[in-house]
């Protein structure tokens, strides 16, 4: 009995010596003093994110005969006047509107200047 339990915890513990994933290595920091230089492999390329910083709003209405549309856009991030914008729809653009005004709250009224457009359709800056 006491044969199979050694053998019992030998084959479960040799499981855990097996090979292990190398740990990354990252450079330390570069001193003044230090000699050494920052190494990037092409393996492991640093990934830099950015937010996009474009204006995006959404179409609340439309008047084709005046051709208008009054775009609602997030609190705090309104275009300015003669500001222009490309309009979609699922994905496909569909039209051009500049921003001519007046604002209310975070509604702004646009003239449509080429295609047309509906409800729901996206407003985003050129």
């Amino acid at each position: 009995m006491k044969i199979q339990l050694m053998l019992l915890a030998t084959v479960l513990l040799s499981g855990c010596f097996g090979k292990h994933k190398p740990e990354p290595q990252f450079p330390g920091p570069v001193g003044a003093n230090s000699s050494q230089q920052p190494v990037v492999s092409a393996a492991n390329p640093k990934l830099i994110v950015t937010p996009g910083k474009a204006l995006v709003g959404k179409v609340a209405f439309v008047h084709p005969t005046a051709r208008f549309v009054v775009i609602n856009f997030p609190v705090g991030h309104l275009p300015t006047v003669e500001q222009h914008f490309n309009l979609y729809r699922a994905g496909l653009k569909v039209g051009e509107a500049k921003i001519t005004g007046p604002q209310y709250d975070d509604n702004v009224v646009a003239d449509l200047l080429a295609g047309d457009s509906e409800i729901g359709d996206q407003a985003r800056d050129r």
